[in-house]
């Protein structure tokens, strides 16, 4: 042991033939601040103990002003004389510190799964409780409890989940030399299978030549396992299932996407997993949603390409929702326009309890009782939409029949949806905040049967309109300002959360487009559209009032 330990270095029952601790004391050291910084009472786990050697020196050094250690050693199960002494001076060497110590006398396995249902059952309890739930899991992990590879990659694994998020993880062996280093009788072919599985969760802190792989890793802990007391409603968090969120996207609208789906993971914590229907996406908008998007290790992304027979190819990007139920391969999803705003956690609105219905959704603003082109009673708003995609299925192709129906409906496939969803399960407008900043805020008596102070602070806010507004919606007196998306040529003129909407771009990899020649010059271009297709429709409606061309 070091010099600087406080009990007389010959006091410990050590077997100076057995040292493989003293090699590795210099490099700790300069570790231990990455711990200590932060909790100044550290908790460590050590995998195999032999006699005590490297627990004796933690204890003594990383735990010198408080903290603890659990050793997991199966010590020969008591079965061999051998095992027996090595416990002995395990246990004389810890006591020796003065320090707290737990000693699980087993194999890793077992050993570890008791840990896990520890923990499991500890952040159950202190769930509300942030200052004790800070305690849970362990900041230096050290796993040295056998060479095999397999051996070795499950005991990382399972050690894994009970590290903390900045945690010291270190393998030992990574350059055993009594076996071939590519041998499954070797370490090293566990911990590269760790190294692989677990790739950017991790700092690697020692280069591959180095004889131990030291890590600190990146990620919260997760733990995976139930115990029998856990509630049915921390099953999906628990064992990571996360959210499934499904966006149906062309071109155009990929900033939107980008926003949406940014925004819904700043918010919100777990597991996610995105399914963007392409309707039109360039290789350069994929690669750009990918790395706006996927910016932590629990979210994944996916696109979904349209097969020859979906609904959408025929009639439109527009449609795409009405194929979810034959695109996606999940049975609960939740789907997003692209051109919402996500503001809060999305995990309660996961939760929501369909009743039986095969959706929930939030009504819409605009025609709370729908319009004249359906049947009057209430109507929601097709931008979010929880859905049981196994409802949804049992009931065959009558929504897609019902859509080819329907496809010169006022409102396209949001009439189609509401026709074919009669029965729907509504939740709060906080959940689809439509029209702020104009028309919600005319009076109607249709709207006055909704709760607009929901929108007061929106956990989602739909920006309603057209990308890219006619004239005439432009100077349609009865909604003023008139409705349109952020990055269309006219922008959300007024609209209270246009602002924080350009600023999760700027989080994006559009973050320098309003400012790129390219991007302006395509918004002058949409102005000119808009402004040509006005003139020529003034013109169809000259001649079909007077019978003459106009001349100008």
């Amino acid at each position: 042991m070091s010099n600087d330990d406080q009990i007389d270095a010959s006091l410990y029952r050590f077997t100076e033939t057995q040292d493989w601790c003293s090699a590795n004391i210099d490099l700790w050291k300069t570790l231990f601040p990455l711990i200590t910084t932060s909790n100044p009472i550290p908790r460590v786990l050590e995998i195999g103990s032999w006699e005590g050697r490297s627990a004796v020196f933690l204890l003594n050094h990383l735990c010198k002003d408080g903290g603890n250690i659990t050793c997991v050693d199966h010590f020969d199960l008591f079965r061999t004389p051998a095992g027996q002494e090595r416990f002995e001076k395990f246990s004389h060497n810890l006591s020796l510190t003065g320090k707290p110590f737990r000693v699980l006398k087993h194999f890793s396995v077992p050993a570890l799964m008791k840990l896990l249902e520890e923990e499991i059952e500890a952040s159950r309890v202190f769930s509300d409780k942030k200052s004790e739930k800070r305690q849970l899991g362990y900041d230096w992990v050290y796993i040295d409890g056998s060479h095999e590879a397999d051996d070795t990659l499950l005991d990382g694994e399972m050690a894994w989940r009970l590290a903390r998020k900045g945690a010291v993880f270190i393998f030992d062996d990574y350059h055993w030399d009594k076996e071939p280093e590519d041998s499954k009788h070797h370490p090293r072919r566990g911990i590269d299978a760790f190294l692989a599985l677990h790739a950017g969760e991790y700092e690697r802190l020692t280069d591959p030549s180095h004889y131990q792989v030291i890590l600190r890793k990146r990620t919260e802990m997760r733990i995976g396992f139930l115990t029998e007391n856990q509630m049915v409603e921390e099953i999906d968090e628990t064992l990571g299932y996360g959210m499934h969120i499904a966006l149906t996207v062309d071109s155009s609208y990929a900033i939107g996407a980008a926003v949406t789906m940014r925004s819904a993971v700043d918010n919100t914590s777990g597991r996610l997993t995105f399914y963007i229907v392409d309707c039109g996406l360039t290789d350069e908008d994929k690669e750009q949603l990918e790395r706006s998007v996927t910016i932590r290790d629990d979210v994944t992304m996916k696109f979904l390409p349209l097969p020859e027979k979906a609904l959408a190819r025929e009639l439109g990007s527009t449609w795409a929702k009405l194929d979810l139920d034959s695109l996606l391969p999940v049975e609960r999803v939740l789907y997003l326009d692209a051109d919402l705003l996500v503001r809060k956690s999305l995990r309660e609105l996961w939760k929501t309890d369909l009743r039986g219905r095969a959706i929930a959704a939030a009504s819409d603003v605009g025609y709370p009782m729908g319009h004249n082109g359906v049947e009057r009673r209430s109507y929601f708003n097709g931008g979010m939409m929880l859905m049981d995609l196994a409802k949804v299925r049992a009931e065959g192709n009558s929504l897609r029949e019902l859509g080819h129906r329907m496809k010169e409906s006022r409102f396209r496939d949001q009439d189609a949806l509401n026709t074919h969803f009669r029965e729907w399960t509504p939740v709060s407008l906080k959940w689809n905040a439509q029209g702020l900043g104009t028309y919600a805020k005319y009076p109607s008596e249709d709207r006055d049967l909704l709760d607009l102070n929901d929108m007061t602070d929106p956990h989602i806010v739909h920006f309603i309109g057209a990308l890219h507004p006619t004239l005439a919606a432009i100077l349609n007196p009865y909604v003023q300002p008139p409705t349109a998306k952020p990055w269309g040529y006219l922008g959300a003129p007024s609209h209270p959360f246009q602002l924080e909407w350009w600023e999760v771009v700027a989080r994006t990899s559009w973050k320098n487009a309003r400012n790129s020649e390219m991007w302006k010059d395509g918004m002058n271009a949409a102005a000119q559209r808009v402004i040509q297709e006005a003139v020529k429709e003034f013109e169809k409606r000259v001649v079909f009032e007077t019978g003459r061309a106009l001349s100008l």
